[in-house]
């Protein structure tokens, strides 16, 4: 039993004095993670200053100055974990690492797959900042392009953050990709009306409304017959910007009606034509004998 309590006592011992031998190496690797701390600062203003004049695409940009504050955590951590064991050797570490990626990998495949699609959405640049997109139903105007996510700000000022990985595999719809947008307006005119008069009519409307470009030109196309009315398309080009699409339809609308007003055009209601008939001459419902006779 003694013999029990003094080994005990001495695996005690040994333990306390390899936690007071570890102390001095843990407050070191502790300095130099906040050593890196204040470094990833300094490289992100150094980095970002740098970039600022020397790359002209701010995507690229911000990969540049994401990718210092990466190496610099990185660069600090293996000095961290050098100083904390210092038995440790380069081979050791190599493998570490090497270990370690496989199993992060696994764990955080999710992760990766949104970094690597950051990545590649930086370098590619389907899209930048400012630019407004649709996604996954989700419109609005980019805001940030990071290496995990891409925030977009909707027009009714909601803020949704969207993984790399499905903008990287999902269709996205640049709104703001060229610097003309158009925009395709319905309106029937009664059956009566001449449409050479009412094509003419509604180009001279489109020509003087405030935000209607006149390059590439404006089109009034006659489409189909309708229930009530002959239909036309008014196809016109907008700035790309939502705000501006949304004011100049209305412009639009309000032209394209008090030009109808002026030159005499009707646009018709839906007109509906209700027949009444003989149910006993007209019997569809009613079973019929062989000699034609209906039976009730």
């Amino acid at each position: 039993m003694t013999d029990l309590i003094q080994t005990i006592r001495e695996n005690l011992l040994d333990l306390v004095g390899s936690g007071v031998r570890l102390v001095p190496g843990l407050v070191l690797a502790l300095a130099t993670l906040w050593v890196t701390l204040q470094a990833v600062k300094g490289v992100r203003r150094i980095v970002s200053a740098a970039a600022e004049r020397m790359l002209p695409s701010p995507s690229l940009r911000s990969l540049t100055v994401q990718a210092g504050v990466v190496g610099t955590w990185v660069l600090g951590a293996v000095i961290a974990s050098v100083i904390l064991f210092p038995d440790l050797e380069l081979g050791d570490i190599i493998g570490l690492l090497g270990l370690g990626s496989v199993a992060i990998g696994f764990a955080f495949q999710d992760i990766f797959k949104n970094f690597l699609a950051g990545v590649l959405l930086l370098l590619n640049e389907p899209f930048r900042l400012q630019d407004q997109i649709i996604v996954e139903g989700y419109e609005g105007t980019v805001e940030e392009i990071s290496i995990r996510s891409t925030q977009i700000r909707t027009y009714r000022g909601e803020r949704v953050v969207i993984p790399n990985s499905i903008l990287f595999t999902s269709p996205v719809e640049v709104l703001t990709d060229l610097a003309y947008r158009r925009t395709d307006l319905a309106i029937g005119v009664d059956y009566n009306t001449p449409l050479p008069k009412a094509v003419q009519v509604f180009r001279e409307a489109l020509a003087g409304i405030e935000g209607v470009l006149t390059t590439p030109e404006s089109e009034i196309d006659v489409v189909s017959f309708g229930d009530s009315s002959i239909d036309l398309v008014a196809r016109y080009w907008t700035k790309p910007q939502d705000k501006e699409v949304r004011r100049t339809f209305t412009r639009v609308m309000i032209a394209l009606k008090q030009a109808c007003d002026q030159a005499d055009i009707t646009i018709p209601y839906p007109i509906r034509t209700v027949y009444h008939f003989d149910q006993e001459r007209f019997s569809d419902h009613f079973p019929v004998t062989v000699e034609g006779e209906v039976r009730a």
